[in-house]
């Protein structure tokens, strides 16, 4: 039987899983956690921490995170354990996306309040003269708000992270914000409250300072 803490990756259909998976794998080596991708309820409730992937459309998200039997292990790791939310995986976070299904809103998890919002960059024009393409795709500087979140120990503020994304987040309080980054206006690209912490971004895709995030996430103590 291991001795070592766990640190649950949420397998319930979600795409992006095996490259979070290997991320958090190689930080872990020698912290003492051990890396489970989970499927199963009962491996949620026992780790000690857990990291919520999401790729693809929020209302695909949701629907299988409540199929596949782990939407209430996610909410009682909410109220209980330290939660890292990666990309739709921090949307989900929110009370509601306006990516739903024929015009209708999708409910999100409530975890913290506000909506997720779709780009509106019509007739927006880049400073090099070009439009503004919706998905933002590609590397966007990340500039952490007051006071810093512990997660963000040691990367720099400013730092390259890599996007892609048509929605971001609007938190209904701004002290919720951990990290705005600039597409054709401020946004949110990392948000927090008490034990949760998520990006829009993809830690796992964004060389060291991606893997600076998995790391701190290991050693915090919300």
């Amino acid at each position: 039987m291991s001795n070592l803490k766990t640190v649950a990756v949420l397998d319930y259909g979600s795409g992006n899983l095996r490259s979070v998976s290997q991320a958090v794998q190689h930080v872990a080596q020698g912290s003492g956690y051990e890396v489970v991708v989970t499927s199963r309820a009962q491996d949620v409730f026992d780790a000690e921490r857990v990291v919520l992937p999401g790729q693809g459309a929020m209302h695909d998200c949701m629907r299988a995170l409540a199929e596949s039997g782990l939407q209430e292990a996610v909410l009682h790791a909410a109220a209980h354990k330290p939660l890292f939310g990666v990309c739709v995986g921090m949307q989900m976070l929110l009370d509601n996306s306006h990516e739903g299904l024929d015009g209708a809103a999708t409910p999100g998890l409530g975890l913290i309040h506000g909506e997720v919002v779709k780009f509106d960059l019509a007739g927006k024009l880049q400073p090099d003269g070009s439009r503004y393409k919706v998905p933002q795709m590609g590397w966007n500087q990340v500039y952490q708000t007051r006071p810093v979140h512990p997660v963000w120990a040691g990367v720099p503020d400013g730092a390259y992270f890599y996007f892609v994304h048509s929605f971001y987040a609007k938190p209904s309080d701004a002290r919720h914000i951990a990290g705005e980054a600039d597409y054709g206006g401020r946004f949110a690209a990392a948000i927090a409250r008490d034990n949760i912490f998520a990006t829009q971004f993809h830690p796992e895709k964004s060389a060291d300072h991606g893997l600076a995030l998995y790391r701190n996430f290991l050693h915090w103590k919300p």
